[in-house]
């Protein structure tokens, strides 16, 4: 049982959920800076927001394992089909449960939010999407992942609609600027997905998964890389400066220029995928640190104002 147990956590891939949270986070954090802040639709949300993240990372598992790229040449962790430890029909169970269950928290943090009947099937729309998008990354004949498309993908769902659709859950309404540190939240996010994908280039390449990484080739997705973190800080700075009453209180999310600097130095002076291997965890805590940071900041603001 506890083998059992271990095997699906790992399948799961824990170390990507925090992607899922701190989404959550930015969203709440700038509905709270207007006023409008329910810790129930936080709750609710951040429920939601794993579930596809782990449906998503379940998925990727069976899908990859069926299109053959998750094989011995891959530099990244063992997965749960590629090793063995799951058959194909239980990974379609585990996949199904996880639909009906994410179905559920998002069925309940739909109608505890809003009420307008548009609002409500707008959202339905959305949370249909999301698991299409989650799924068909990397299953069936033809996987959007493998023509390039997961960039833009991760971009919007992670970003733009994690971090608006979060704030217009809190509010019930939008304002265009909050997209601004939205744009900076989807671009870590793809960042973390680049990395996966440098890490993955020869193998990817060899069974014709053409990610944006095989599309540019190893040294332009070091730059590319780099643009995506870069442009992310430069937008919550702008968000930050351009809604502060208070500087002194901006200072301490350039901790994270630290963080992020440092890991798009030794992005660029890494010299083979085998040393890209190591930086998956790194990134992810280079976006995790750089929304927490951001958020705490907004919070901080609106409380001394």
């Amino acid at each position: 049982m506890k083998q059992s147990l271990a095997i699906w956590l790992d399948a799961a891939r824990p170390k990507t959920l925090p992607l899922a949270l701190v989404t959550i986070t930015t969203g709440s954090s700038l509905a709270y800076s207007n006023g409008s802040f329910s810790f129930a639709v936080m709750a609710l949300a951040l429920l939601t927001a794993i579930l596809l993240q782990i449906l998503s990372n379940l998925a990727n598992d069976y899908g990859d394992a069926q299109q053959g790229t998750d094989n011995d040449e891959r530099l990244g962790p063992t997965r749960a089909m590629q090793s063995g430890a799951v058959t194909q029909r239980e990974m379609k169970r585990a996949i199904v449960l996880n639909i009906g269950l994410t179905i559920l928290s998002g069925l309940a943090l739909i109608f505890y939010s809003l009420e307008s009947f548009t609002n409500i099937m707008a959202f339905l729309g959305l949370g249909f999407l999301a698991i299409l998008s989650s799924i068909a990354y990397t299953v069936g004949n033809k996987p959007y992942g493998y023509v390039g498309l997961g960039d833009l993908s991760v971009f919007v769902f992670f970003g733009l609609l994690g971090v608006g659709g979060t704030y217009f859950l809190h509010t019930g309404f939008i304002h265009a600027d909050i997209f601004i540190p939205a744009i900076g939240c989807g671009l870590l996010a793809v960042a973390v997905l680049n990395i996966n994908n440098m890490r993955d280039i020869d193998n990817d390449r060899a069974c014709g998964k053409k990610t944006v990484a095989v599309r540019l080739g190893e040294q332009p997705a070091k730059y590319y890389h780099i643009i995506l973190i870069g442009l992310a800080f430069l937008s919550y700075v702008y968000y930050l400066f351009s809604h502060s009453t208070t500087i002194w209180i901006i200072v301490p999310f350039f901790l994270s220029a630290i963080t992020l600097a440092k890991h798009g130095k030794e992005v660029l002076e890494s010299s083979s995928p085998v040393s890209i291997a190591p930086m998956m965890p790194v990134i992810v805590k280079c976006a995790s640190i750089t929304n927490i940071l951001f958020s705490l900041v907004v919070v901080a603001q609106t409380i001394v104002r």
